[in-house]
């Protein structure tokens, strides 16, 4: 019988605590409690240094970290290589394309992180993170993560939604439809009560497909 390694089946899950740890990367030692502090956090894995598609990824990262910025959001990047393959890396594609990874990048060379957070999928490869992203919140909860193969690269424009939008339900208690972007309507958490029913049919102020999906632009 198959003997499966348990320290790869580590998943964590949408409103887990974020797991803390300390590690070495391109800026430094770091203790993840400590720099995400007051800040959403985007923690994201690449299979490996000096690869095309992890290339490009984080290049897109890099180029619109002022958006990241703008949202109180630190990034970290990942991978199973050494510092030094990460310095080395970060230098090319500057030389080469004048973009800089100006954000920390963990050299995971023992996977004590990538395990911690299911990064490692063994049917995918054993010794490669897979192309996660955990979105955390300032209170370090996992609010959404998002899982690529090695083969297939992310969408920036997704990811930005995605964390734009969280924060803007959080901050307006609201819910949000499908293919949302930022300046469209919002969808209002349904009546938990006939009074609130009532109200909700006789409200002419907001777009109602019925009683229990009702739209609304937001201000502010």
């Amino acid at each position: 019988m198959e003997t499966i390694d348990k320290s790869f089946n580590t998943m964590p899950r949408i409103g887990d605590t974020a797991p803390d740890f300390e590690a070495n990367t391109t800026m430094g030692n770091i203790k993840f409690s400590e720099i995400a502090s007051d800040k959403w956090v985007l923690l994201f894995s690449h299979p490996a240094d000096f690869t095309p598609v992890c290339t490009t990824e984080m290049s897109g990262f890099a180029t619109r970290k002022s958006e990241f910025d703008a949202l109180n959001t630190q990034l970290i990047g990942l991978s199973i290589d050494s510092v030094h393959a990460h310095l080395g890396w970060v230098n090319n594609v500057r030389e080469k394309t004048g973009v800089y990874f100006d954000f920390p990048i963990i050299a995971d060379i023992d996977m004590k992180v990538a395990k911690l957070y299911g990064m490692l999928q063994p049917n995918e490869s054993e010794t490669a993170a897979v192309r996660a992203v955990f979105f955390i919140d300032p209170e370090r909860k996992i609010r959404l993560i998002m899982y690529y193969p090695l083969n297939v690269g992310r969408n920036m424009n997704e990811i930005l939604r995605a964390l734009e939008g969280l924060q803007i339900s959080d901050k307006y208690k609201v819910a949000l439809p499908l293919d949302w972007k930022k300046g469209d309507k919002v969808i209002i958490p349904p009546p938990k009560t006939l009074k609130e029913m009532n109200a909700r049919i006789e409200d002419d102020s907001i777009e109602k497909v019925d009683f229990y999906l009702a739209k609304k632009e937001l201000v502010g």
